[in-house]
């Protein structure tokens, strides 16, 4: 008879987490553990392999702008349910209550090295960043104001594509963004897009790829329909790195690639050549 009990794991009481939560995050490029803090301040970049994460709008327009020159544009508008789509209502409820944004892009005027512009900065966060018509009045708006004011104007792209839930209100968008970047080239004013990961569908198909200089960061993926769609529908194998920014670049779609860290400057760069010029 023994006049030990002995002891089992339970005994050991509640497990006890190595680490808190959300002080490391895994690269999904090169599966490398990245101290939090410390990708934050490379602009989320992996220091290992130099992939760019996906990124908020605010973070997006704090790496760009000059501090204290932001002013945010037309952030009353909201989304209606004039299709009556079910659910739609309520899951755009849901986005801005995680987000904390109105809608799936940020638009306003800043100075960028001392360069007054208009910007907008979509965020994937919000239903993928697809353009429903408020994303689509908006950056229509910031377009008409840059024209009016006759100041550059630079898009932020990354989206999923026209919003479902929206139907033909949705696809409207195309054109009419489409059609304020006309009168604004009329005005011999630039445009600079930027396309991030992932730009595709009506968004790719309409203002992403209309800028005078069209920038892009490593290794986005931009495209109209997905890689599945492209080669059931053409019954061809793809291309090695067909849709990435670089593929784009070698086939004349995209002016150049640029890292996060150094986008700041090549844009004020573009800006300072385009006002010398005029």
């Amino acid at each position: 008879m023994g006049f030990f009990k002995k002891r089992t794991v339970n005994d050991l009481g509640e497990k006890k987490k190595d680490m808190p939560e959300g002080l490391w995050t895994k690269c999904p490029s090169c599966s490398e553990s990245l101290f939090e803090q410390a990708l934050a301040k490379n602009l989320r970049v992996c220091t290992n392999c130099g992939y760019h994460f996906t990124i908020s709008s605010g973070e997006r327009i704090m790496s760009l702008v000059d501090e204290g020159t932001f002013e945010e544009m037309d952030l009353q508008l909201d989304s209606v349910d004039a299709l009556g789509f079910k659910g739609y209502v309520d899951k755009v409820k849901a986005y801005q209550a995680k987000t904390g944004l109105k809608e799936a892009v940020v638009t306003g005027r800043c100075k960028i090295e001392g360069i007054a512009s208009l910007i907008a900065v979509m965020d994937f966060r919000f239903l993928g960043a697809s353009m429903g018509s408020v994303v689509g009045e908006k950056i229509t708006r910031a377009i008409e104001a840059a024209t009016a004011e006759r100041k550059p104007v630079i898009v932020f792209s990354a989206s999923g594509g026209a919003r479902m839930h929206e139907g033909i209100l949705s696809l409207m968008q195309m054109a009419k963004t489409s059609g304020a970047l006309a009168r604004h080239s009329e005005a011999r004013l630039p445009y600079i897009s930027v396309l991030t990961h992932p730009t595709t569908g009506g968004v790719t198909a309409s203002f992403a790829t209309l800028g005078d200089i069209i920038i892009a960061e490593p290794k986005c993926m931009i495209g109209f329909a997905g890689p599945r769609v492209v080669k059931e529908t053409t019954h061809a194998d793809l291309p090695p790195g067909f849709q990435t920014a670089e593929f784009m670049m070698l086939h004349g779609l995209v002016d150049m690639i640029v890292e996060r860290k150094d986008m700041r400057t090549r844009i004020a760069s573009i800006l300072r050549y385009g006002v010398n010029a005029a």
